[in-house]
């Protein structure tokens, strides 16, 4: 609901600040005081498009600020999360466009684009005037306009959720089909294959063991060269470290035994010496077991040939030729059960299929109930309207299986015919301004319950209508106002009686300055301003008695 309007050099306003509440507002004045100004400002704060003709005479900027309140589980509460907005259930939109042309959007005080602001704008607020666009012009909202007057959300819900799994046995249907297509070609390929594989086994990683293994023992088979020079060194019968060292060893010992003792700590170092290099020769001895036998390489070298050749065949790395070998016996099984499978999942599909068309056959019943009573319902609405030659009409269509969709296999298309002997046409299409209003209002009279936005605008919707006619208008006015807030422009005193609010806008110039002004009005100032409304300039004491017999019928009025 909009409960603030601030607008600051906008044409003829230079300030002016504006408080709404609930129910029907109405707004009144003599002809070019205004009125349809505060539209284009309401229409500038919600994205609507920015003419730098707005900017009043001699100021650089232009702004205007509209605050509203919703319950927090409003569907703006979701666009806005969207958009990382956090949202209380108030939501303050602004927009400024200076002379030149620019504008800016804001909402909550954060910049925003102004498609954004426009989109969320359509969501909160309806214009609805001679050269305004709707949402219920627009024939891609009829068939959910449609389901929301019928209540038909668990019948859409049960018709959504048998598409979803329809299709999703289509994918699987449709993916078995062509895997088994393709599989039928490259049979022979497929078999040949599938051997090849089984007989080579390969293992996800063992190209990395492999070339670890032949490192290994590429570099032990030097390493065996290295501790076999070395042995040879220590154990050589004539030139040998141990056979030269036992023979210093007897010489020393002779020594020792002829100096009388003199170099027994001599003998014990080398014999400890030589008992150190015997154990040195026997662990090198024994370190070549630990390296493995490099007979092995030739079979690696072979191994890897193998498993490498096998990969280019099939152009992927060794380490994927194992789940190759898996997915080509699995395209082989497949083949080999896939008529079998493939039934099944036709018959699976199949299943689905009908339980979407029981669904959306059901859902389209309701639907035609829903159009059948929503014609029903203008039709007696429009006569009242000063309508009585026009018809509204539900075109409900059944698609193509090819566009049939989550939201059933209809289409929906509001036609309507304003004169007797002219064939309906698509709303969209009718654009007799007053008359069009009137055709909305007693639509969106019957619609009510099915709308999103909690704010209309009415601009001059008693446009070549009075009396019976115009008191009429009103009485739907107040009749919607129930369900959302309403606001409307009237030159009719019929209408502006069953105001809940009384806004009157007047235009005066001060200094050679043209300044339009708001003005809400208070119980007597209120007959004042519907006694103007139907005498004119000269207020009569009639006119005082009949604006006092409007208002009270009007109070006294019951929808």
């Amino acid at each position: 609901m909009l409960t603030h309007l601030s607008v600051r050099n906008v044409v003829l306003i230079d300030r002016l600040d504006l408080d709404f509440g609930p129910g029907l507002t109405v707004l009144t004045g003599e002809t070019g005081a205004g009125k349809s100004i505060l539209l284009d400002a309401l229409s500038l704060a919600l994205g609507m498009r920015a003419d730098s003709g707005l900017v009043r005479s001699g100021q650089k900027e232009a702004a205007v600020t509209a605050a509203f309140t919703f319950p927090p589980t409003h569907p703006i509460a979701d666009i806005l999360a969207e958009h990382g907005y956090d949202f209380d259930g108030d939501l303050i939109v602004r927009r400024t466009l200076s002379s030149d042309g620019r504008s800016r959007a804001f909402i909550n005080d954060m910049p925003v684009s102004v498609a954004f602001l426009r989109e969320l704008g359509d969501r909160i607020v309806e214009i609805h005037g001679q050269f305004a666009s709707h949402r219920l012009l627009n024939p891609a909202t009829h068939l959910d306009t449609l389901d929301a007057y019928g209540r038909l959300t668990t019948l859409k819900d049960s018709v959504r959720h048998a598409y979803e799994l329809w299709h999703f046995h289509r994918l699987e249907r449709d993916r078995a089909e062509q895997e088994l297509l393709l599989a039928q070609k490259e049979e022979v390929f497929l078999r040949e294959s599938v051997q090849d594989l089984d007989r080579l086994n390969p293992e996800p990683d063992e190209e990395e063991r492999l070339v670890a293994r032949r490192t290994a023992l590429m570099n032990a088979e030097k390493i065996l060269t290295a501790l076999g020079t070395t042995v040879g060194l220590l154990s050589d019968e004539e030139s040998g470290a141990v056979s030269v060292l036992n023979r210093a060893l007897a010489e020393l010992e002779h020594a020792d035994t002829w100096s009388g003792g003199s170099l027994t700590d001599s003998t014990a170092r080398l014999s400890e010496a030589l008992s150190l290099i015997e154990d040195v020769r026997s662990s090198v001895e024994q370190a070549g077991e630990r390296f493995g036998d490099i007979a092995e390489l030739p079979a690696i070298d072979d191994r890897l040939f193998a498993l490498r050749d096998m990969a280019r065949k099939h152009q992927v790395s060794i380490a994927e030729l194992a789940s190759l070998r898996d997915r080509l016996s699995d395209q082989l099984h497949r083949l080999e059960c896939g008529a079998e499978a493939l039934a099944e999942l036709k018959q699976r599909e199949a299943t689905a299929r009908q339980e979407y068309i029981d669904r959306a056959t059901e859902l389209s019943h309701a639907r035609r109930q829903a159009a059948n009573r929503l014609d029903a319902s203008l039709a007696q609405e429009l006569p009242a309207l000063k309508l009585g030659k026009a018809t509204f009409q539900t075109d409900l269509k059944s698609l193509d299986e090819a566009d049939w969709s989550e939201t059933g296999r209809d289409s929906a298309l509001f036609l309507v015919s304003t004169n007797a002997g002219t064939p309906p046409a698509p709303i969209h299409k009718v654009v007799s301004g007053g008359e069009l209003a009137r055709f909305m209002l007693a639509l969106k009279v019957n619609l009510a319950t099915a709308m999103e936005s909690e704010t209309l605008v009415f601009d001059e919707v008693d446009t070549g209508i009075g009396g019976a006619t115009a008191s009429a208008v009103g009485a739907r006015l107040k009749k919607l106002a129930q369900t959302c807030q309403v606001l409307t422009v009237t030159h009719s005193p019929q209408v502006a009686a069953y105001g809940d609010t009384h806004l009157t806008v007047q235009k005066a110039e001060t200094a050679g300055t043209v300044t339009t002004t708001v003005t809400s009005l208070d119980p007597d100032s209120r007959l004042q301003e519907v006694a103007r409304m139907l005498s004119g300039e000269t207020i009569t004491s009639t006119a005082h008695t009949m604006a006092r017999e409007l208002l009270t019928a009007a109070a006294s009025f019951q929808a």
